[in-house]
């Protein structure tokens, strides 16, 4: 496919091991994705949703914070379907900033390509994409790989809390729930190696931190999204924090 070799940038690689690099550099993040995925069919379940359809949410909205806001709100007995919407665009409104950070390279796919691509984002594998994009350049079917990978985790971790129900305690009093921030600290303290990203990750930081405290809801993550993308900018084109 001719759009796919134009973003094949060196890697040396065939797609199919690329994809199957994709995968494999995703299944640390799957270990801490699936307590959540398992919990968010626990939930659905006790709220009155049957295993079906937690199954089919998981598989067309897969964005396991909207999922779990939107079932909050049924239990709660919230009606009106624009709500449900507007909410999950709220909460999702993170992926137009990863988007961005990745739409030069997936603008000269196929538009098929993007489709899937974009259906397939979560933080976890934009994660992954990003770093490996960083480090040898962007592949479609490593980004594909990674989607992938933890979509049908998120599936099935999802079928198997809402299958089991009751049987399964919450896994999140396991304190499972830390797996996935310590896999993604892993992967972004390797790259502080100079100083114009190390003073990003702090902005970032200070302000997710103060927005935790005086922001409602989930905006502290927009907020430091922002600051981030912003202090990134100045310091990219003032030129002051050199390699």
């Amino acid at each position: 496919m001719r759009g796919e070799e134009s973003v094949m940038e060196g890697t040396g690689i065939s797609a199919y091991e690329e994809f199957w690099q994709g995968s494999r550099d995703t299944l640390p993040l799957v270990l801490g994705a699936i307590p959540f995925g398992i919990t968010c069919g626990v939930m659905g379940l006790a709220a009155g949703l049957s295993g079906g359809e937690m199954m089919l949410m998981s598989l067309t909205v897969f964005a396991g914070a909207a999922q779990f806001i939107s079932i909050t709100m049924f239990s709660a007995g919230v009606s009106g379907w624009g709500l449900y919407v507007f909410t999950t665009l709220l909460v999702n409104l993170r992926h137009l900033l990863m988007g961005a950070s990745l739409a030069p390279h997936m603008t000269r796919l196929p538009l098929a390509w993007q489709a899937v691509l974009a259906f397939g984002m979560a933080d976890e594998t934009y994660a992954v994409t990003m770093n490996r994009t960083l480090a040898t350049g962007y592949h479609p079917n490593y980004h594909l790989g990674a989607n992938l990978t933890m979509y049908i985790a998120w599936g099935a971790s999802t079928a198997v809390g809402a299958l089991a129900g009751s049987m399964i305690p919450n896994p999140l009093d396991w304190g499972l729930d830390f797996a996935m921030p310590a896999t993604f600290l892993a992967m972004l303290i390797p790259r502080l190696k100079e100083r114009r990203s190390l003073i990003v990750c702090i902005v970032s930081a200070v302000v997710a931190l103060a927005g935790a405290l005086w922001l409602p809801g989930k905006w502290y993550i927009i907020a430091a999204a922002a600051a981030a993308m912003l202090a990134g900018g100045i310091l990219e084109g003032g030129g002051t924090c050199a390699d």
